[in-house]
């Protein structure tokens, strides 16, 4: 079994004046960071400042690439055609990479967010488009997708690097995906429940969905998001119950393949 296991928390959601999250605190606690790259969240100098801290805290860089809308908080489902899709991808990777190297870094993964990530979950066509542009952009990425998805299988396809994440408080459906927000008891809130279930998804790697179905998955990394009311407490809490069950904390970049 992999000893290794990486933390990851999505990013730099604030916008102008206003700020999601405690990402200072946060950064402290997790490993790899999914960092909002302009469209569903964040702007050019709240980017600097994520990637700042991420350098300061040997936290690696992702792009957290989504639709553009600030509006909806990239959860609005937008259609758009396969030029549109690589475009946007290109245009958020691109942005991304340019702070990264001017701080002397480099993105090293991808994830998507809101409904796009949930799109690209299920429609084998759009997850393909996508893997092929983060391919044409930077074939060294590594794409953080779910197991058991489309995402998963169109990344593997396009021969790219993946590292499986499971979500910290979110729940699964029959089919390993995630529970839709707009039924009940789609997100978890109760830490100690949180912090066991992540243990118990390491421990027999596997997930196991509101009606109880037992999925066996690989798994690399888990998920906090930060817009969580106390994410960097939970975040705190799944760190030290994993180091305490004898997995090692370490970023993707660091695992062994």
């Amino acid at each position: 079994m992999n000893k290794c296991v990486d933390i990851n928390c999505d990013l730099g959601e604030g916008f102008g004046p206003y700020r999601m999250g405690d990402d200072a605190a946060l950064m402290k606690v997790i490993t790899s960071a999914n960092i909002a790259c302009g469209f569903h969240a964040g702007d050019p100098s709240i980017m600097v400042k994520t990637v700042q801290l991420a350098v300061e805290n040997g936290v690696d860089i992702g792009a957290h690439v989504g639709f553009a809308d600030l509006q909806g908080f990239g959860r609005r489902v937008l259609h758009l055609d396969a030029a549109e899709l690589r475009a946007m991808t290109w245009y958020q990777l691109g942005a991304l990479q340019g702070i990264a190297q001017a701080l002397g870094r480099k993105v090293q993964h991808v994830t998507f967010h809101g409904a796009l990530g949930n799109m690209c979950f299920a429609d084998a066509a759009l997850a393909a488009t996508l893997m092929q542009a983060i391919k044409a952009f930077d074939a060294t990425l590594t794409v953080i997708a779910p197991p058991m998805t489309e995402m998963e299988s169109a990344a593997l396809a396009a021969g790219l690097a993946v590292k499986r994440v499971v979500f910290a408080d979110r729940a699964y459906d029959d089919s390993g995906l995630l529970v839709s927000r707009k039924l009940p008891d789609a997100v978890i809130h109760d830490e100690q429940r949180v912090v066991e279930r992540v243990l118990h998804m390491f421990q027999e790697r596997a997930i196991t969905s509101q009606s109880g179905k037992r999925m066996p998955v690989a798994i690399d990394s888990v998920l906090v998001h930060g817009d969580t009311p106390g994410a960097a407490r939970l975040a705190g809490l799944v760190r030290a119950r994993l180091a305490q069950a004898g997995l090692q904390v370490l970023p993707l970049s660091q695992h062994r393949s």
